[in-house]
């Protein structure tokens, strides 16, 4: 699987090669090894002309043992579509990105996650919400999510760890070229007690055209979206329209209706997002209490020897029902109903194909093998 991420890195790095192209190329290679050293006319068929020559152009001038050199000497890690480790929530949204770059670790809490966003001039309320919210959530077991930048990003980040909780940041850069440059501290902050993520390659620079597509990832991680303060024009009126479209509970703080600040949220309020008067709203929506029972039940669930049997056969390289029968010597029947059961607990995903992966232990940090 190491040496498969080369090759996604390799494409990550391509202009013009985003998740449909990509697809279409697995869909066509079987994978992305064989997608990378297609031959020209190959790839043509696929691509086009104009994205075919560029692949080949680019391919030749990308040193994949020098990324990943540049990855791990800055302790980095790397997910892929491939990888039973990849957020499940972010799978859930139109063209996930291929792959995500990142400071930290992931953990299976992380799928309660709330994003909670707004200005990057906040007004002293503003900063008193944010904290309130950000600390609720994470003294609840809930992830705080936002975008690092100045403002109520920032806000948000801190008081979730001064609550000790988890948060996670969604760069609109490479994960080298931290955003703004005075919270290189926090970034490290929050790498050692979540993660710091990215789908921009190293060495991505933080340009304007960069944070709307990192919104979107915010709003895809997250159960729901706060916006706490938002000017008209504000960046984060973008994660509620995004948040909105993958089905995401979007809520917003009401503010004085002559407060610059407070004009997103007021109109967020009247187009139908959902006012947040207290923290204890954003928790019940979330059904904290039932998502934690469903916890217990996935952890408590004893295994059966067919499940075990199963299990021990599986990795977290995609593999297919049919081989699962000859590698156990199950039925058909027995594989898919069994499967089925273990998908519900968390210890398979299906990866598409009916293929599956086996998802690791709960608690295990996501890590690159």
């Amino acid at each position: 699987m190491g040496d498969q991420r080369l090759y996604w890195i390799g494409f990550n790095r391509v202009i013009g090669i985003g998740p449909a192209r990509l697809r279409a190329l697995l869909d066509a290679f079987g994978d992305v090894a064989s997608a990378w050293e297609a031959l020209p006319a190959d790839l043509e068929a696929v691509l086009g002309p104009a994205t075919a020559e560029a692949l080949v152009r680019a391919r030749a001038q990308i040193d994949l043992q020098a990324e990943w050199a540049r990855i791990e000497a800055l302790g980095a890690q790397v997910l892929t579509w491939a990888d039973p480790d990849y957020p499940e929530r972010l799978l859930e949204i139109d063209s996930p990105p291929p792959v995500l770059y990142l400071r930290g670790r992931l953990v299976p809490q992380d799928r309660w996650a709330v994003a909670v966003v707004g200005t990057r001039r906040p007004t002293p309320y503003g900063v008193s919400v944010a904290r309130e919210l950000a600390a609720a959530l994470a003294a609840s077991g809930v992830t705080v999510v936002s975008g690092m930048a100045r403002g109520i990003d920032g806000v948000a980040h801190r008081a979730a760890l001064e609550a000790g909780g988890r948060t996670l940041a969604v760069l609109g850069s490479g994960l080298d070229q931290v955003y703004p440059p005075e919270h290189r501290g926090l970034a490290d902050r929050i790498a050692g007690a979540g993660a710091v993520l990215s789908d921009y390659p190293l060495g991505t620079r933080p340009e304007p055209k960069n944070f709307p597509p990192r919104n979107r990832l915010i709003s895809g991680l997250s159960l729901a979206v706060v916006v706490v303060e938002a000017g008209q024009g504000s960046g984060a009126l973008i994660t509620a329209d995004f948040a909105a479209e993958q089905g995401r509970e979007v809520f917003a703080v009401p503010g004085s209706i002559h407060s610059p600040a407070s004009r997103g949220t007021n109109r967020l309020i009247e187009a139908g997002a959902r006012p947040m008067l207290h923290p204890e709203q954003v928790l019940e929506a979330l059904n904290l209490d039932a998502l934690a029972r469903q916890e217990s039940v996935e952890e408590n669930l004893p295994e059966d020897e067919t499940e075990r049997r199963l299990l021990q056969a599986m990795s977290g390289d995609p593999i297919h029902v049919d081989e699962l029968t000859v590698r156990t010597g199950l039925s058909v029947d027995q594989v898919s109903a069994t499967l089925a059961l273990l998908e519900l607990k968390g210890r398979v995903r299906q990866v598409g194909g009916m293929h599956y992966v086996r998802v690791r232990e709960r608690g295990s940090a996501y890590r690159v093998d």
